[in-house]
Formats: structure tokens, C-alpha cells, sequence
């Protein structure tokens, strides 16, 4: 084996609807079968924004006509942890058979602890849901939920994006990684949960994604967290008419831009925290930040943004 990997999968390798996921994935595990097939140790974890989403507004709009319960986000996440992670498990399987590699793949339903004073439950930043009448927004307050209103489409509901602090089932992902299996863990960040004794009670929130990835590349002793977006590369002063794209960069750089407001709260700041965070608790690892498109010649030093 190369080095140990997370390959952290961003919407453009997923999509957004069912048919859409199907067609993005079969590309998107082409890619990850390259990384296999050149020796790289993988584990996989994966945004799941739309796909949460639109669990979360199907159910609920079930629950509005049979007069059920509405889904509280953990299970919301954790069908999508499913559903997004069967398609990957399965096309990837096919493919590595096909260039005569086999390899076990397996979907671990992902739980993350957070802390209940995270001051993020006082700041929600996550839009999920269905658009929602001003009858129904009160309603959702009157609960408890947190709405906000996007002007000339109607209110949705905003959720809080706490720090992961823990991976429950680390050791069964340690377990099947130092078998030699490829795993997928920590889909959509994961899902939330705050500790009370022996238990474990789902929080209403999402965590970010890149955040879950950098810890559980932590706990795994990866050598490399590939965070796979959009862009080759990260670029500062972005908004500008003159950004500068990111290359070899230190993780001091990193928390400088980051200190001068560089990058989006909700966009390119978790995948930098997590970078940074990272890289920062072992000497010799590195962050890439890259698109999938590039993600093997990233991994080769010859592009992408490396932060080490």
C-alpha cells in the first residue's frame, strides 16, 4: 500500500437527484478505483446537502397528509448516509472487479458526537427543507426550529452546524480500514449526537462535512485528507477581478487568510479548518483541496492546493 487517503466527495461527484447520483458517481468512482489501483489505501466520506434535503422534504410533506410525526434530521441523515453510500459501495465494487482488483467495500452509518454548548446551536448557518408558507414557518417556531425567510420564495427552516468532537464507530472503521477495505463513513458529516451517560440522543443540526472528514482522517492516522470540490484550486481574494489561486501553502498561511476573511463561512472556510486542523496534529501529513477531476494528479504533487 501507498499512503492512507480520505477522499473527502463533494456535490459534482454526486449530484442532486437520483438520476443525476447515478450518472455522477459511476464517473466519480472511476477516480477513486485510479487512486485504489495506484496502491492508495481509501477511505471515502461524502457531502449529502441536496440528498438531505430532499429526504427531509418528502417526509415531512408524507407526515402533513397522514397526520404522522415529522423526521427529526437523524434519520434523515442516516437514509441518506444509506442510499448515498450503497451507489458508491456498489459502482466501485463493480468497477475495481472489472480492472481484476478485489476489494471489500462497505457503507458505515456514521454517528459524530458534538458538544450540546457548542455556541453554533446559537448561530444556525444550514438551509434545509422544503419552502414553507408564513402559517407553516410559525408553526416550526412555535416549536422550537429556527426559519429563515428567502424574499419572494417563502420561509425554510436553519438548522445549527456543531464542531464534531468524537467519531462513535471509529474502532469498526479502524477495524475494516487495517484489514485492507475500502469504507465510506462519516456521509453528510455524519450524523449528530450529544452523550448523556451511556446514551446517545440525536441533536437537530448538521455538521459540515469537510470538518467530519479532517477528524475522521485524524482518527484514522491518514496521511492525506483530499477534499474534492469544484476548483482545482483554492483562491484567495475570490470575489475580486483579480483572485490568486493557492499552490504549496503552509498551514500559518492558511490561519493568516483565514484571520483576514478570506474564505466564505459556509463555503471554503470548514474545508480550510479542517486542513489546517489536520495537517497540524502529526508531522507529515497534507491537505489537498482540489476538483475530482484533478484528484490524481493532485495526489502526485502537480496540482491542486497543497497545504502542509
Amino acid at each position: 500500500m501507498k499512503k492512507r487517503v480520505v477522499a473527502a466527495l463533494g456535490h459534482q461527484a454526486l449530484g442532486t437527484n437520483f438520476p443525476e447520483q447515478k450518472k455522477a458517481v459511476h464517473a466519480s468512482v472511476k477516480i477513486l478505483a485510479d487512486m485504489v489501483e495506484d496502491g492508495y489505501q481509501l477511505i471515502i466520506t461524502h457531502s449529502n446537502a441536496p440528498q438531505v434535503g430532499m429526504i427531509h422534504t418528502a417526509l415531512n410533506e408524507y407526515a402533513k397528509h397522514h397526520e404522522t410525526y415529522n423526521a427529526p434530521m437523524s434519520i434523515c441523515s442516516s437514509m441518506s448516509q444509506g442510499f448515498i453510500g450503497y451507489d458508491i459501495q456498489n459502482m466501485l465494487r463493480s468497477e475495481l472487479l472489472s480492472r481484476g482488483i478485489y476489494r471489500t467495500v462497505s457503507t458505515i452509518i456514521t454517528q459524530v458526537v458534538v458538544d450540546p454548548y457548542d455556541e453554533a446551536f446559537y448561530h444556525p448557518i444550514k438551509v434545509i427543507g422544503r419552502y414553507m408558507n408564513a402559517e407553516e414557518a410559525a408553526a416550526e417556531e412555535k416549536k422550537g426550529n429556527y426559519v429563515v425567510e428567502e424574499p419572494g420564495k417563502g420561509f425554510r427552516r436553519i438548522v445549527a452546524a456543531p464542531k464534531p468532537l468524537d467519531i462513535v464507530e471509529i474502532d469498526a472503521i479502524n477495524a475494516l480500514v487495517n484489514a485492507g477495505q475500502i469504507v465510506i463513513a462519516g456521509g453528510g458529516g455524519g450524523i449528530p449526537v450529544l452523550k448523556q451517560g451511556s446514551n446517545l440522543k440525536s441533536a437537530s443540526a448538521i455538521i459540515e462535512k469537510d470538518l467530519t472528514s479532517g477528524k475522521l482522517a485524524d482518527l484514522t492516522d491518514a496521511d492525506t485528507l483530499l477534499i474534492l470540490t469544484n476548483e482545482e484550486h483554492v483562491a484567495i481574494h475570490y470575489q475580486s477581478d483579480d483572485p490568486l489561486p493557492l499552490h504549496n501553502v503552509s498551514t500559518a498561511e492558511i490561519r493568516r487568510y483565514i484571520a483576514d476573511h478570506e474564505f466564505g463561512e459556509a463555503g471554503m472556510l470548514p474545508k480550510m479548518e479542517a486542513s489546517v486542523n489536520f495537517v497540524s496534529q502529526k508531522e507529515g501529513r497534507q491537505a489537498i483541496i482540489t476538483s475530482i477531476d484533478h484528484a490524481m494528479e493532485a495526489l502526485h504533487g502537480k496540482t491542486g492546493t497543497i497545504i502542509s
